[in-house]
């Protein structure tokens, strides 16, 4: 069986099995990413988060405005389209989405912090390469409305949980603050006033930060660029003392919890919105582009947005792609495909028709079954219980109807017993018991 088409490059199915694909990267299977965003949403609901899910289509000037016209995904990575003269793009990220939403809808009126987490799919039009899609997820969380410190330490609480519910370790967190954008201002300018000298032997792309937005430069993987910065000015010696008796709080709260951190002078993270507290977080099993999750304080966006007031707000987002790559290094356990917790195979048509009703009536009392739909012989059926790794084959012919009793075997010992109709549900809920 053939098609002449394919998904888009930088895209991928999502299988029941996992696979390789055309890059040779593992995707996991279906039950995979339902364990992890099981896994997510089980933190999220210890931690007290509730969940909110924005439409992928957003207005190309919301993300513009939100995320920063210089920075790479405005410049150069977006989606973007026009219908009937209105501009739209494909979400990049969404934390915008999420700020927009809550102002829109007046999520503070319902009084207190708003503790929001989201998973779901973003779109960045960058060259695809080993766990980056142009199609690719996120899960994260925004905490809305609240200035103090103990958010911002509770926001990588949250994110290390998620990492060590998975079996993830071995992680590095980089920490930083940014301060707030006036004094980072002066910080541009010493910057640009260091790097100016220097710009014929910068790269092509710095050159054109240096202009536009000198803070990403800080961001190079360019080993002569990076020794370069080594003598340059430091953002920590621009910030308020304001700005750094939060950061030391911060700091102090990360200590209290046991939360371990490298502090990171030139972390400043890509987004235009981020203010104070920045981090990152990394792990060794995805090579040079370690991060795995990053985040930080973004107070100002929602003035951006078009908002009367501040709203205070810190958060975080991982990709899931990069968390496969990660638990595939680290060799973490994940589950494997759902089993049924039995096979009916039948023989003869009355007894298709008494198992295709019967299938649906014990689906009913909470049992995963699988049957046949093709007509097959018992030894095909047989066959196929065992493929499917069911524990337990329920074989229903003439006698067995005429009896009111199936044939029950349990597959890994073969041990078989006839069981009334009126208990199967009771039996094959609780085989041990009733065995």
């Amino acid at each position: 069986m053939s098609t002449s088409f394919q998904n888009i490059k930088g895209t991928f199915d999502i299988l029941p099995d996992a696979y390789t694909d055309d890059g040779g990267t593992r995707v996991a299977a279906s039950a995979e990413w339902r364990h992890v965003e099981a896994t997510v949403r089980d933190v999220m609901r210890r931690h007290n988060f509730e969940e909110i899910r924005t439409p992928v289509l957003e207005p190309t000037e919301l993300v513009a405005r939100g995320v920063g016209e210089s920075t790479d995904i405005v410049q150069k990575e977006m989606f973007a389209f026009e219908r009937s003269d209105t501009q739209y793009v494909l979400r990049p990220e969404i934390t915008a989405p999420v700020v927009r939403s809550f102002l829109q809808h007046h999520l503070d009126q319902r009084g207190g912090v708003q503790k929001l987490f989201y998973i779901g799919p973003c779109f960045r039009a960058e060259q695809p390469q080993k766990g980056r899609y142009r199609q690719f997820h996120q899960f994260g969380i925004e905490v809305l409305g609240a200035d103090q410190p103990r958010a911002d330490a509770e926001t990588i609480a949250v994110l290390m949980a998620v990492c060590e519910a998975l079996g993830l370790s071995d992680l590095r967190l980089r920490l930083n603050t940014l301060g707030t954008p006036e004094r980072r201002e002066e910080y541009v300018a010493a910057l640009q006033d260091y790097l100016a000298p220097h710009a014929d032997e910068l790269s092509e792309t710095s050159r054109r930060r240096l202009e536009q937005n000198p803070l990403r430069i800080l961001d190079t993987k360019v080993e002569h660029e990076q020794a370069l910065l080594r003598d340059a000015p430091t953002l920590i010696d621009f910030v308020s003392d304001e700005s750094l008796a939060h950061y030391d709080e911060v700091k102090r709260l990360l200590g209290d919890l046991g939360v371990e951190y490298d502090e990171d002078p030139h972390l400043v993270r890509g987004l235009d919105y981020y203010t104070e507290t920045t981090f990152e977080l990394e792990h060794p099993g995805l090579g040079a582009q370690s991060a795995l999750a990053g985040g930080g304080r973004y107070d100002r966006l929602a003035e951006v947005l078009g908002s009367d007031d501040p709203v205070p707000a810190v958060g975080f987002a991982a990709g899931m792609e990069r968390l496969f790559l990660a638990l595939d290094a680290a060799e973490a356990d994940r589950p494997g495909a759902d089993t049924p917790d039995v096979f009916i195979a039948a023989l003869g048509d009355e007894a298709e028709a008494w198992c295709f009703r019967t299938a649906q009536e014990l689906r009913a009392g909470g049992l995963h079954v699988a049957h046949d739909l093709m007509g097959r012989s018992l030894k095909a059926q047989m066959k196929e219980a065992n493929r499917q790794n069911a524990p337990y084959a329920m074989i229903i012919g003439g006698n067995e109807l005429e009896a009111g009793a199936a044939t029950v075997k349990e597959m890994e010992s073969g041990e078989q017993e006839d069981v009334p109709f009126d208990d199967l549900v009771e039996y094959l809920t609780s085989p041990a018991e009733s065995a």
